[in-house]
């Protein structure tokens, strides 16, 4: 029942709570919910465990293994000969960044295009296409795009490059890009662009000066997204790049149409051979290739969370 305060001269007031006993929302594990609610907790969080087991374990072999051999000199020179002691790997730390960015350069333009496009046009058979080629892409074997860039550029240039490279990246790259701009260009307020066309405002101009610049948060975290990929292939460039024992800069100018040392291919030939100096370069080289694409994933997070502020 409700009650009333004591004081005359106060306003009446009900109590909502009068007559409820609140014994029986006290939690027990007598009880058989909620004996199933922390079993079945507890079983999650153990299988959370020994999911990550295995993820800190290779993190902390990297960091033994790989972190002894970090030094200036890795960064500065150049791949060592077998039985030849020291060495580094700066060129492939060179080309893994401009194959990469040569990719960027390519999928970005066309990523974001087509992001505007299925975005403005959510319905249509074209569109619906595009759509549905993209989800595809994103569980395309990364070999199949070396093997493809193998055929459109390597045989017929004549030659491994940097530049086929890029080509097969750009194809790992381009779906995530879509998907993702998309997305963030869908999350952009229907009033915004509704605003912009109240002003005046042309459906070219809103999306170039409403939509984008409002998207970009989320447009940068699937770039960045798509980067961390693609820095850590190595079936691709084996088919496109190969490797160099030299760096990419001859006489003041990049030879991109030489084949170009990755970081990833480099851990590839060093860890199976039997010196321990390039099997201990390897190491080093997993270490500076996960904390890159760690570095790319922290990057597209933060611009994820500012996304999600902004909406």
């Amino acid at each position: 029942m409700a009650t009333r305060a004591n004081n005359p001269g106060s306003v009446a007031v009900l109590n909502p709570f009068a007559g409820v006993d609140f014994s029986q929302l006290e939690r027990s594990l007598q009880r058989p919910r909620t004996l199933m609610n922390f079993a079945l907790n507890l079983i999650v969080a153990s299988m959370t465990i020994l999911a990550l087991i295995p993820l800190f374990s290779v993190l902390w072999m990297l960091l033994w293994r790989g972190g002894q051999k970090l030094s200036l000199a890795l960064f500065t020179q150049l791949p060592p000969a077998p039985l030849e002691p020291g060495g580094g790997f700066g060129n492939a730390i060179v080309g893994t960044l401009i194959m990469v960015g040569l990719a960027v350069l390519m999928s970005v333009p066309v990523g974001l295009l087509t992001a505007i496009y299925l975005a403005q046009t959510r319905v249509g058979r074209v569109a619906q296409v595009v759509r549905f080629s993209a989800k595809v892409l994103t569980g395309f074997p990364s070999i199949l795009a070396g093997v493809f860039a193998y055929g459109a550029i390597v045989l017929v240039t004549g030659g491994y490059s940097s530049i086929a490279g890029a080509v097969a990246l750009s194809i790992l790259m381009l779906p995530t890009i879509i998907l993702t701009s998309e997305e963030a260009i869908r999350m952009v307020p229907t009033r915004m662009k509704e605003a912009a066309f109240g002003m005046g405002a042309t459906h070219t101009q809103a999306v170039l000066m409403v939509l984008l610049p409002t998207a970009l948060p989320g447009i940068l975290t699937g770039v960045m997204l798509a980067v961390a990929r693609a820095a850590g292939e190595t079936a691709p460039l084996l088919f496109t790049a190969l490797f160099s024992n030299y760096w990419l800069w001859s006489h003041g100018r990049a030879e991109l149409m030489k084949p170009t040392a990755s970081l990833a291919v480099l851990i590839y030939n060093f860890a199976g051979m039997p010196f321990p100096n390039q099997v201990e370069l390897a190491w080093a080289a997993a270490l500076v290739l996960v904390l890159l694409v760690l570095a790319a994933n922290l990057i597209g997070q933060s611009f994820s969370n500012r996304q999600n502020q902004q909406v």
